[in-house]
């Protein structure tokens, strides 16, 4: 079984800075990509960034320009580097993880960490 643990949401006031955090624990054989999620009051949970263990990113329109995605590997841990933040970017953001064990696929949600912007 694999835990996420999220950190770094917060208040922050529209064009300010935040870095989420989010490491993945317990037995982990192949982490094949992690990914960052929000869900805004009212709306459906959507990606807001990914990337795979080669390094390739995925990223929606919305962050495109603004956030950055890394991890490191050898941690299993991913960050989001949000820059000039809006209001429409508020929400609980979720991390998420998928691999393999054994040869069985697994596919692990983090409790989520919220993030405000203020206008």
């Amino acid at each position: 079984q694999v835990q996420l643990v999220e950190s770094g949401g917060g208040l922050v006031q529209a064009g300010g800075s935040l870095r989420l955090s989010c490491a993945a624990s317990g037995i982990i054989s192949i982490v094949n990509g992690m990914s960052w999620y929000r869900q805004a009051p009212g709306n459906q949970r959507e990606l807001v960034a990914g990337i795979t263990s080669t390094g390739s990113t995925n990223d929606a329109d919305s962050a495109k320009g603004r956030f950055t995605i890394s991890r490191d590997s050898a941690k299993n841990t991913v960050f989001l580097l949000m820059n000039s933040l809006k209001p429409e970017d508020t929400g609980a953001y979720y991390c998420n993880a998928y691999g393999r064990l054994g040869g069985v696929p697994w596919n692990s949600w983090g409790q989520g960490t919220q993030v405000t912007v203020s206008s």
